[in-house]
């Protein structure tokens, strides 16, 4: 049977260009295409077809008129239902998670950015085949594979088969099994030296708690899931997809073939496998109700991502420490982290997680000077929101837990909606709690955290947040650069003296200085100081009095608490297990 069906071919990988060839079997008289403007898990118009060019089409070796209706959609003038071929050619030089790349050593896509929609049958069966490729290189992809057919797949509809990233090259894999589901993990870009089989080892000790975390010992809602990971020299971050996740990081954080340690960098690595995998059933099939149909041509809102990303962001660092990836000490260390970041956005008093959720298409995307006084992340303060409805719930003989996979069983397949959460919190910890969650989720007051984990037997203390952070400056700063002013976060001692984000800081007191920090040498602890900087080509000199608002001068240090009363050590033990 004749399908919609897209050929790739890479023929000059160097130039950076895919070519895309499209076959629409009877087509409308009037048949028009899209391309999508977004993909779905980064909530932003990316404009993919600003890439795209050369586009014809034909009927029989027959030219066919093509009329552009806006800047992401034609309309083919078709003669009668012989099938209309498309080519077109894609240039594809993003290295995120979020387009495609090309180049002589690899290649990456997502087919939201290659693979024009035929409207109207965008829920017919598509079929994608690979031409050619390099000697040496290979293709992975979770889509499912046509049968008898060399580098082709099969997707139910057009969604599908935008779900589904590709990955192609010289690259190193290695696979699993949990719950009779086979994982796979593609590594591009890997040093000599780079421990697989510790990265599969512990990929699988998360995998295997997360499908028993929703399923038990039942199977989870996939046969196969597919790792792609980028390795560079400077980069981090993912994207979901219903049975794959493309990923990105450092190469010097991926693990060293006898490194017993866990650095930093490759717990923040195992944190966003974590992350992204959690999103298999936490907005990919558990979704909002507004994502149940995507319209790929414009912005899906929904105030919903402080649920999505934020209570994401809450089991992610969690699922390490339950699976002995890391202690709880160390969990506690990265939690603290998130506290204060969190407490040191004035933002968080301008815009509220549900706010935050609604305006991601115009501004978590695209952060300035300006962002952290005036926006608040779903992410980090969502996930905040879970630990603090995790603790109540715990005191209550409840557990977030126990909530998502309520959740789970009765939304998977409607949507999810607020009214769906609050009533969900109602039924396992009482109908105060649930007007507390929608106060956390609408307000702007703070997070009452500290009673909470006090009864959960941690110990909270505060320690200096560093001289830069307490000023409430954010600066670039090098040896040959100089020390540049990027942010200055509002009701700091900064923002008061008038430095501005733009600013070249010159001297503190007449001293030369390279990096703001060094003038700790000379500068005592609360005391003012003239601060020599250039501003637009003049030279300025302001006066600074240290102090302000606690956020900016004082940091969390959270701790387990020794002997804990017997109600906390239980509610710890629940928790963490410590």
């Amino acid at each position: 049977m004749a399908r919609i069906a897209y050929r790739i071919e890479l023929p000059e990988p160097g130039t950076h260009r895919y070519r895309v060839t499209l076959t629409v079997p009877q087509p409308q008289a009037l048949q028009e295409l899209a391309l999508p403007v977004w993909i779905p898990g980064s909530y932003m118009l990316r404009e993919f077809a600003r890439h795209l060019s050369r586009l014809e089409a034909r009927q029989g070796g027959r030219a066919c008129a093509l009329r552009q209706l806006d800047k992401t959609r034609w309309v083919a003038e078709c003669h009668g239902r012989a099938a209309l071929v498309l080519s077109y050619e894609v240039y594809a030089f993003d290295p995120s998670v979020r387009t495609a790349w090309l180049d002589d050593t690899r290649g990456f896509f997502n087919p939201t950015s290659l693979c024009l929609q035929v409207v109207g049958r965008e829920a017919e069966p598509h079929e994608l085949q690979i031409g050619t490729l390099p000697r040496g290189w290979e293709v992975a992809t979770a889509m499912t594979p046509l049968p008898g057919r060399r580098q082709a797949w099969l997707c139910a509809d057009y969604d599908e088969l935008a779900d589904h990233p590709v990955e192609l090259g010289a690259f190193w894999r290695g696979q699993f099994e949990v719950a009779g589901a086979v994982h796979e993990f593609v590594v591009a870009g890997a040093w000599p030296g780079f421990d697989g089989e510790r990265l599969l080892a512990d990929t699988r000790r998360l995998c295997a708690a997360q499908i028993a975390f929703w399923h038990g010992r039942r199977k989870p809602p996939f046969q196969r899931y597919v790792f792609l990971l980028w390795a560079v020299d400077e980069g981090y971050g993912g994207l979901e997809h219903r049975a794959s996740t493309a990923l990105i990081a450092n190469r010097r954080d991926l693990p060293r073939l006898g490194q017993s340690a866990s650095t930093d960098g490759y717990v923040t690595l195992l944190g966003l496998i974590s992350h992204e995998y959690f999103h298999t059933w936490n907005v990919k099939r558990l979704k909002p109700r507004e994502f149940l149909r995507y319209d790929y041509q414009r912005e899906n809102y929904t105030q919903l991502l402080w649920f999505f990303e934020g209570f994401t962001s809450y089991y992610d660092d969690l699922f390490l420490q339950r699976t002995g990836l890391i202690d709880a000490p160390r969990y506690l260390k990265l939690l603290s982290r998130v506290i204060n970041g969190v407490r040191a956005t004035p933002g968080r008093r301008v815009q509220s997680v549900a706010e935050a959720s609604f305006d991601a298409w115009n501004k978590y995307y695209r952060p300035d000077e300006n962002t952290p006084n005036a926006t608040v992340s779903y992410y980090t303060k969502g996930s905040l929101i879970a630990l603090l409805l995790d603790l109540r719930l715990r005191g209550r003989e409840q557990s977030l837990d126990a909530l998502m996979r309520l959740l789970w069983t009765r939304h998977a397949s409607s949507g999810l909606t607020e009214d769906d959460v609050l009533a969900a919190v109602t039924e396992l910890g009482g109908a105060d709690l649930a007007r507390e969650l929608a106060q956390w989720v609408h307000g702007r007051d703070e997070l009452p955290l500290e009673a909470a984990l006090a009864a959960s037997g941690v110990q909270l203390s505060q320690e200096g947040s560093g001289w830069t952070a307490a000023l409430g400056l954010k600066l670039s700063e090098g040896p040959v650069s100089g020390c540049h002013v990027k942010q200055v976060l509002d009701g700091s001692a900064a923002a008061r003296a008038g430095l501005s984000a733009g600013d070249e800081l010159l001297a503190v007191d007449g001293w030369r200085i390279r990096r703001l920090d060094d003038a700790q040498a000379w500068v005592r602890e609360g005391q003012a100081f003239e601060l020599t900087l250039v501003r637009q080509q003049r030279l300025r000199t302001l006066r600074v009095q240290p102090g302000g608002e606690a956020g900016f001068t004082r940091a969390w240090a959270l701790t387990l608490r020794s002997e804990p009363a017997a109600a906390a050590a239980a509610l710890r033990q629940g928790w963490l297990g410590a």
